[in-house]
């Protein structure tokens, strides 16, 4: 700065001098606001995104009142300023200079990690209920990271507020422990994604639904009864989840089927393959089929195996199948037999004459 200082020191009189300093620097500003407003901002307009909009509109006055703010200390240069008075203007200018630069920074962090945390939640289908939070967080950090730096202008030592900061935040992290570990289990359910919103879960303590919503402290999954259920994500990252969404929406149904002994074999699997066709819940790719699995104390035992289109069609086309089943096997004399014993009793009578007809000792 003392180098720009001499090379406009073209005049005996400090305020002349002063004055050309300063000026020097307002052109530059103007200049710089122009090319921005006029050529930048246009060529921004041509691009799909706008995020660069927002980028350019954001610059555009810290860059401006930033070299208003140098020219000032640099035409303060040519005074001679007694102490403490230069340094408190100094370290006033390089305040404001940091408070523009902070404004500038919150605007377009908000606005670019906004944009792509939105891009990502669309991905994971997480609750976009959260991005205010994520958006305050982040300018919360952008004004702790200027506050350091005015404490830094102004040589005021931090080190007594950090360890107050500290005890602050382990007395806060113990009082809310809990709102702490479902915050954290909310990150490990975004990095692990083991499900995402419309996804059919279900719990090891056996809670099923429809993921509705991923929030930063609990999810909440719908059941088939239409109850809506809030999870602690803290729970969500200690549980076993089985995801009947995934890998595909297609879900496999399995209806077990017992026919009497001598019955049809090749019967029964061309009339459930049949019954299959004709369900519209099901999917012919992969296509049905059906397996003899064992012999039964009192039954032949197939497996109807089917893909269903998607999970919360389960029950439903369970259901149907087995009403079909049950019809079908009755038209055609298929016989469905039911768990029973045969008791022989045996006559007293003949058993006594059989005695007296054996030869005696």
């Amino acid at each position: 700065m003392e180098e720009l200082v001499l090379s406009l020191n073209i005049s005996d009189s400090k305020l002349i001098n002063s004055l050309i300093n300063f000026g020097f620097f307002l052109i530059i500003a103007i200049i710089l606001r122009l090319v921005i407003t006029k050529i930048l901002t246009r060529l921004t307009r041509l691009t799909k995104s706008d995020i660069d909009d927002t980028i350019i509109d954001a610059l555009k006055t810290p860059i401006f009142y930033t070299l208003i703010l140098v020219g000032l200390i640099s035409s303060l240069g040519h005074f001679s300023i007694p102490e403490p008075y230069d340094r408190n203007i100094h370290n006033i200018l390089n305040t404001l200079i940091v408070i523009f630069w902070m404004v500038a920074s919150i605007r377009i962090i908000k606005t670019v990690a906004t944009r792509g945390i939105k891009k990502v939640f669309d991905l994971t289908g997480l609750s976009k209920d959260i991005i205010p939070l994520i958006a305050t967080f982040i300018r919360i950090a952008v004004f702790i990271a200027a506050l350091m730096a005015i404490f830094s202008i102004w040589h005021i030592d931090i080190t007594p507020l950090i360890a107050s900061a500290g005890i602050a935040s382990a007395v806060i992290a113990f009082a809310a422990k809990d709102t702490i570990a479902n915050f954290f289990g909310g990150i490990s359910v975004f990095l692990d994604k083991p499900y995402k919103i419309g996804d059919y879960i279900e719990l090891d303590s056996k809670e099923r639904g429809e993921v509705v919503e991923i929030g930063v402290r609990s999810t909440r999954i719908k059941t088939r009864d239409d109850i809506l259920i809030s999870i602690p994500n803290s729970i969500i990252a200690n549980s076993k989840i089985v995801n009947e969404s995934a890998p595909v929406e297609n879900f496999r149904v399995r209806v077990p089927i017992g026919v009497a002994y001598g019955s049809d074999i090749e019967l029964v699997e061309k009339t459930l393959l049949e019954i299959t066709d004709e369900n519209e819940n099901l999917l012919d790719d992969p296509e049905p089929r059906v397996r003899f699995r064992t012999f039964g104390d009192s039954s032949l035992n197939f497996e109807l195996l089917a893909w269903a289109i998607e999970p919360s069609l389960r029950g439903k086309t369970i259901h149907e199948l087995n009403k079909v089943i049950y019809h079908r096997f009755a038209k055609l004399g298929i016989q469905i037999p039911f768990p029973q014993r045969d008791l022989h009793i045996i006559n007293p009578e003949k058993t006594d004459n059989d005695d007296k007809d054996k030869p005696q000792d």
